[in-house]
């Protein structure tokens, strides 16, 4: 599995302005239901119901929120970069700037499992977090992202 079989261009953003956590993934619901043909209000009430959990900051500044869906048929993603941190409740209990949303099938076991550990360990790389803040194109956050697993893999 590789973070581009995962993470569509179109699927990149960057928000300017967000208040709270509740609210960013309210934007990532909106942002990502056309993307993968799923109803905003189920992708923003699985998020939610997840975030419920437990927060999915996983620490220096990174998120990965994640769901199961119905009706879904295959594991994808949408990354956001802030240009304004938002509190995620994280582990470090530092702001959260770079988001990762995964999404799967209800039915994906270890599917999701891997690419849950694929975006994780890609995200845990702080060179590559620097480099994500660095740049504001999402065609060039998309390309930063998709090729740093890719060499690694090499």
């Amino acid at each position: 599995m590789e973070l581009a079989t995962l993470l569509q261009p179109q699927a990149v953003r960057i928000i300017a302005d967000v208040s709270s956590k509740k609210r960013l993934l309210q934007l990532v619901a909106e942002f990502t239901a056309p993307l993968i043909d799923q109803p905003e209000t189920e992708i923003s009430s699985a998020l939610m119901e997840r975030e419920s959990l437990g927060p999915t900051g996983f620490g220096q500044g990174v998120a990965l929120p994640h769901a199961r869906l119905p009706g879904l048929t295959n594991v994808s993603g949408a990354f956001l970069k802030l240009e304004r941190p938002v509190d995620f409740e994280a582990v470090d209990r530092k702001p959260v700037d770079l988001i990762f949303a995964l999404f799967a099938p209800e039915t994906a076991g270890t599917e999701h499992l891997k690419a849950l550990a694929l975006v994780s360990r890609t995200l845990r790389d702080s060179a590559l977090c620097q480099k994500l803040r660095s740049n504001s194109d999402p065609a060039t956050l998309h390309a930063i992202l998709t090729e740093a697993r890719a060499s690694k893999a090499a």
